[in-house]
């Protein structure tokens, strides 16, 4: 599955490069990047559940979440580093459903012509994303299509954490 989520990761990598969403250079943020085990924990009861009816929005949605806990990063670290599970207070807003429209509104300040192109660039990574795990041609319910859906779910989180940090005039180049 490290394969897997190696080659998924490099794909949705080169896709934002060419659409100028990412540097060449992928960013590290290690504050971001620990909040990964809890948000998941916390995230896949709803994710999972939602999967085989709405797959964009199930993966998607995470990427959105890597977006958003970059953003609390460089806003307020020292209050949101203190928060495990960074997920559920955003779901709950406007529940799941709208956790993208939530994210977009009141985290990431995006409306209009910005939030549709972010719309359409996160679902466009989802699709990616779950075509590559359906050409994995796993069955359905396995450990291994669970191992393989947390995989990219991780990827997106990953990506969303480096679109946001771009966005936000965090550039990676080498010196």
């Amino acid at each position: 599955m490290e394969d897997f989520a190696n080659t998924m990761l490099a794909d949705l990598h080169r896709y934002l490069v060419e659409r100028g969403a990412v540097d060449e250079r992928l960013p590290e943020c290690p504050d971001v990047e620990a909040k990964w085990p809890p948000i998941a924990e916390a995230y896949l009861p709803d994710g999972v559940r939602e999967f085989a009816d709405y797959p964009i929005a199930s993966l998607g949605w995470m990427m959105f979440i890597g977006m958003a806990i970059a953003k609390r990063w460089d806003e307020d670290w020292e209050t949101y580093g203190k928060i495990d599970d960074l997920y559920t207070p955003m779901r709950d807003k406007r529940g799941f459903d709208n956790l993208d429209e939530y994210i977009l509104d009141e985290v990431l300040d995006l409306h209009g012509d910005d939030a549709e192109q972010m719309q359409t660039l996160v679902g466009d990574c989802a699709e990616r994303v779950k075509r590559a795990i359906f050409r994995l041609d796993i069955e359905p319910g396995t450990v291994e299509a669970f191992k393989a859906y947390v995989a990219g779910l991780q990827c997106l989180y990953q990506m969303g954490m480096a679109v946001q940090l771009k966005a936000m005039g965090y550039h990676m180049t080498k010196i």
